[in-house]
């Protein structure tokens, strides 16, 4: 999520992020206002519009979760709503479960329902509205564009495109009969197709609307398609593939200068800290540093962080990730044999690991 995104901050322990293209789309909108002879205000006034409909949709899926009990890590938000990453194996496994039919319609009821009392104020207040007015969208009648795209976001999840909330549900359908990662490819393919429908569609309508939802449904369909990619690749590595084997480690009773020269001499952010082969904490680089800088020299044992994992050399790499991930501050978790440590994964190494790795699949195959 963190590609291509820019962070907006936290609300209740969640970090919200808007996708890069989101931001892009307000230069769009600009341009099509000055396109009929309108200001950047109208324009800057249309893009606000397209974002309060994501956040009236989301801030109603994430009331339901709440109520739920599911916990969010992030939120991605894209002009077709958002994607939700989830803070526990726990969470993730109840949001494709049990938990998936309340969020599917959380988002469109809020935005019809949304669109209906919007719809309802103007026209009782002024009879002649022009509600049925066309365009329905454009930024020369905001007041009728934000109703609109209030409809027009919660119908378009409707469609059985995957990521939109039908296509989730339809998804989860042909998870039961054909495996969860077959399930979400094929329904990633559909909502790549229903995308590319859209964006023609729109041009032969000449509608500037279509063209953008079908653009950002496609990029919402790459982005669950290089995810599930990711979590069935990382479901089969166990730790012992990725895991370093040369590493060294420090002793409570080092003291933070000695520890510094450990650290000149080598590449590791992050040391297992051990008392004889028993594991006691982890460390790592910058604290040694910033403690050195303001109180002096002192010892391992007072820096050290008693708050860590251990995984098994037979643990799946996609495990281990969700603890990474669900951890706040977790960069190392250590692997151990009984008592002994054989290895250790940090989030420093595990990329070139796993592209290391995926070259030594890729030449033993052709080997063979």
């Amino acid at each position: 999520m963190r590609g291509w995104s820019i962070p907006l901050g936290r609300w209740m322990g969640v970090e919200f992020r808007i996708h890069t293209f989101f931001v892009l789309l307000a230069v769009i909108c600009v341009l099509f206002a000055n396109a009929v002879n309108l200001g950047a205000a109208a324009g800057l006034g249309l893009w606000l519009l397209i974002f309060g409909a994501v956040a009236v949709r989301e801030t109603a899926r994430l009331v339901v979760a709440a109520w739920l009990g599911l916990r969010l890590r992030t939120v991605l938000l894209l002009p077709i709503g958002g994607l939700f990453a989830y803070a526990t194996p726990e969470s993730q496994e109840a949001a494709i479960g049990s938990a998936q039919y309340p969020l599917a319609i959380a988002g469109p009821l809020a935005n019809i329902l949304t669109a209906l009392v919007l719809a309802a104020i103007a026209t009782g207040t002024s009879g002649s509205f022009p509600l049925m007015g066309m365009p329905f969208v454009t930024p020369a009648a905001l007041l009728r564009s934000m109703i609109w795209l209030q409809a027009f976001l919660g119908v378009l999840h409707f469609l059985p495109a995957y990521p939109l909330d039908a296509g989730r549900l339809l998804r989860s359908g042909l998870s039961g009969l054909h495996g969860k990662a077959p399930a979400a490819r094929a329904l990633t393919g559909l909502g790549q197709l229903v995308a590319l429908c859209t964006i023609f569609g729109g041009f032969f309508l000449h509608d500037p609307i279509l063209p953008a939802a079908g653009f950002f449904i496609f990029i919402g369909a790459q982005l669950e398609d290089q995810g599930v990619f990711f979590q069935s690749v990382v479901d089969t590595v166990q730790m012992r593939e990725v895991m370093l084997t040369d590493f060294a480690t420090l002793s409570p009773s080092d003291t933070l200068a000695d520890a510094l020269i450990r650290c000149v001499h080598s590449l590791q952010e992050d040391f297992p800290v051990v008392r004889g082969s028993q594991l006691v904490g982890i460390v790592n680089r910058q604290r040694i540093v910033e403690t050195l800088r303001a109180d002096g020299n002192g010892y391992i044992q007072g820096v050290m962080s008693r708050s860590f994992q251990v995984a098994k050399p037979e643990d799946t790499l996609g495990a281990i990730i969700r603890r990474i991930t669900a951890g706040r501050g977790l960069t190392l978790i250590p692997v151990a044999e009984g008592e002994k440590i054989v290895g250790m994964v940090s989030v420093q190494n595990l990329m070139t690991s796993m592209s290391l790795l995926a070259e030594q699949r890729k030449i033993e195959r052709n080997e063979m």
